[in-house]
């Protein structure tokens, strides 16, 4: 850690402290300023002091700089694809097989690479392999995903989700078509016993899950579902609709894909084949989020288009049908 000193002069008397600091050190961003204080690093004497304090000329404020993080990944331009970005938060629209942080002995070309190449020199809140990340998605799942830029935000997202306040809807194109229009699946889920890189439904321990689906269109083989989640557990959607019997198209390890050929009739199966070979991934897309923005609690919804190889592929079922519409952010 540096301590530096600032002294007050008279052409600084009434100024608002956090301005004093953002004219004298303008290497280092308001946000990360604005920690400092809040973490006592700013003092005047022996005293920390609050961002809004008047100074007065004689006064010499003191900061003591933190050692800078280094962090263990390397960034990486992955040419990320930015729906919204401001102060506060970074909402990313996530291609399918992008993985979301480092893990089991991945270390690069991860989201987390990604964003400390988009803003080196920021202070990401968080741990160092998870930098303002508040939320998963599964490699193979595309969509939105929200990212914190500074501390307040992280913890006010964390708090949101935790209280279930962030609501997120998913597409999903799964094997069959339930007779109800609509339904609720409410199913404990844990580690599998016999894989344990697998999620299952547990009948006993577990943690609570519920899903909320509904038919939206039905396409023969498969159909088109509206899926919102009340819990977010890990592999949920993947894991709730193979447990009722329509696994998600595309999901090797939950039973959709070339696994789910055997219920086919021969005639059908090398048509279904070329579809599972030529999408490459399991169909499902996290088109909706909405949440409350960590600035003013003012609710913001964004949405996402199906990417183009499930909307292709949806409309080729459909007979050449228009897919679904992508719709921009827009506030309420």
């Amino acid at each position: 850690m540096t301590e530096e000193e600032f002294p007050v002069g008279a052409a600084d008397e009434g100024l608002r402290l956090d301005r004093f600091l953002a004219i004298r050190i303008p290497d280092v961003s308001r946000t990360r300023l604005q920690r400092w204080l809040e973490e006592g690093r700013v003092k005047i004497g022996r005293i920390a002091v609050k961002p809004g304090l008047a100074l007065k000329p004689g006064w010499i404020v003191r900061v003591t700089r933190p050692d800078p993080q280094v962090s263990p990944l390397e960034a990486q331009d992955l040419a990320l694809r930015i729906v919204h970005e401001d102060e506060e938060i970074l909402v990313i629209d996530k291609p399918a097989g992008l993985t979301v942080h480092p893990g089991a002995g991945r270390r690069a070309g991860t989201l987390a690479n990604g964003l400390l190449h988009l803003h080196p020199d920021r202070d990401w809140p968080g741990a160092p392999e998870r930098p303002g990340i508040v939320h998963r998605l599964d490699r193979l799942t595309s969509g939105l995903l929200v990212v914190a830029c500074e501390p307040r935000a992280y913890l006010e997202l964390r708090r949101q989700i935790a209280a279930r306040e962030v609501a997120r809807r998913y597409l999903a194109l799964a094997w069959g078509t339930p007779s109800a229009a609509a339904g609720t699946i409410d199913a404990a889920i844990g580690r599998d016993p016999r894989e344990r890189k697998r999620m299952a439904v547990a009948a006993r321990g577990g943690r609570g899950a519920r899903t909320h689906y509904r038919v939206l269109r039905s396409l023969g083989a498969l159909s088109l579902l509206e899926v919102r989640l009340e819990t977010g557990r890990t592999h949920q959607i993947r894991v709730h609709l193979a447990h009722i019997g329509f696994p998600v198209f595309g999901d090797a390890v939950y039973g959709g894909g070339r696994a789910f050929l055997s219920r086919l009739s021969p005639r059908d199966r090398p048509a279904w084949t070329a579809r599972l070979r030529r999408l490459n991934r399991q169909a499902l897309h996290a088109y909706h989020l909405s949440l409350r923005h960590p600035r003013d609690g003012a609710r913001w919804v964004f949405e996402s288009p199906l990417p183009a190889e499930i909307d292709g592929l949806l409309r080729e079922l459909a007979g050449g049908g228009d897919g679904t519409d992508g719709m921009e952010r827009r506030t309420e």
